[in-house]
């Protein structure tokens, strides 16, 4: 049995359609009674758990006697709209028997886009963990607008690690793991036990996922690239190999695949800007400009900057891009598009005469900045 990263005290654990729904498309509550023994059993281990659960669209299938999930989002919205309240619902009946609460909690893109709304969903699910509450998180499906979607709660767990600096990501399903290929198809295919760099891997990813979930490998692939960019690990994992999650308090990881943290993890809010936060437009810089950042992390100044799309205001976030129009980094600009077209290839003396209310020259600072390489994905 192979060790894990760190000493574990706080995981976020996703269980997905798949794993929850009889082959009728309705909720099985032996699943839900193992996921719930699962947490309280940790719990009483001293590990602090947040659930992230899908299963409302497909719960609410299953109550209208529905064999096909809609492809258009008002049918989504109103199936989730049906089987949210009886998901939930079954969550509090099984966690009931343990002495233990459960709280719900629906995140919409733009609880975790906008920064206030991002702490204040920070605050509350930190409060509920102090006052011993399981939070149990799903996407508000019914009010969700189409283009602000996570997609997937794969997605959206990654996030959450985040938002409550998880030591450990757990994505339970009904794969046992990342594969060398297609296991259906391919009898020599390996489960991959440990990856270390997640871009390695990804041409393993298969296709779009199940009946009853939007995820397939893909997704999970994705959770992976920003928990790990997080510093925190994630462990893919059979559901019918949940029950090793208990054994996390020995300091051993259930069998699966798992995806080796980053060395230095970003910090909370350089979290936000790389994934959770709304990107206004980008900002063009010469070659100059781009090895300070990357080579030297140093700040962006105007001197730099040589072009700039989009619109924004002060404060919004931004895309940093190379000559080439590679993504570089993504960070809070200190001026809006309309100034930054203004003060671009200019030293701070001529800024302050067409600014006064500007110090400086710094259009994005390092602190407000995070590089993106590699393992930069789209949300």
């Amino acid at each position: 049995m192979l060790a894990l990263e760190g000493d574990v005290k706080r995981v976020v654990i996703k269980v997905g359609s798949s794993s929850l729904n009889n082959p009728l498309g309705g909720l099985d509550d032996l699943a839900i009674a193992e996921v719930t023994s699962v947490i309280a059993t940790l719990k009483q281990q001293g590990v602090e758990c947040i659930l992230v659960t899908s299963g409302a669209v497909a719960v609410g299938m299953g109550q209208l006697g529905m064999n096909l999930r809609p492809n258009d989002l008002p049918g989504r919205q109103a199936l989730a709209a049906v089987g949210q309240g009886m998901l939930i619902e079954r969550y509090a009946r099984k966690f009931e028997q343990y002495g233990v609460v459960g709280a719900q909690i629906l995140l919409t893109r733009v609880d975790l886009a906008l920064a206030s709304h991002y702490r204040n969903a920070q605050n509350t699910i930190e409060k509920l963990l102090r006052l011993g509450v399981v939070p149990i998180i799903n996407e508000n499906d019914t009010v969700a607008v189409e283009e602000l979607c996570f997609g997937d709660n794969d997605t959206l767990s990654a996030l959450v690690s985040g938002l409550v600096g998880a030591n450990l990501l757990v994505i339970v399903t009904d794969v046992d793991g990342l594969y060398s290929a297609n296991p259906k198809i391919d009898p020599l295919a390996q489960l991959i036990k440990e990856v270390p760099e997640v871009s390695a891997v990804e041409s393993m990813a298969g296709g779009a996922g199940t009946l009853m979930g939007t995820g397939g490998m893909v997704t999970k692939l994705r959770a992976a690239k920003i928990a790990t960019s997080f510093g925190i690990g994630m462990l893919l994992l059979n559901f019918t190999r949940i029950r090793e999650l208990l054994n996390m308090a020995e300091g051993h990881r259930a069998e699966g695949t798992y995806f080796l943290p980053a060395a230095h993890g970003l910090a909370s809010r350089k979290r936000w800007i790389a994934y959770a936060s709304f990107v206004e437009g980008s900002i063009q810089i010469d070659d100059g400009a781009a090895k300070a950042l990357v080579k030297e992390g140093k700040s962006l100044l105007a001197i730099g900057i040589v072009s700039a799309k989009g619109v924004w205001e002060r404060k919004e976030i931004v895309r940093i891009v190379d000559m080439q129009g590679e993504e570089l980094a993504r960070g809070v600009s200190e001026l809006s598009s309309a100034e930054v077209q203004e003060v671009k290839g200019l030293h701070s003396e001529m800024i302050f005469v067409l600014f006064p209310d500007f110090e400086g020259d710094v259009v994005v600072h390092r602190d407000n900045m995070t590089l993106m390489g590699d393992n930069c994905i789209e949300i």
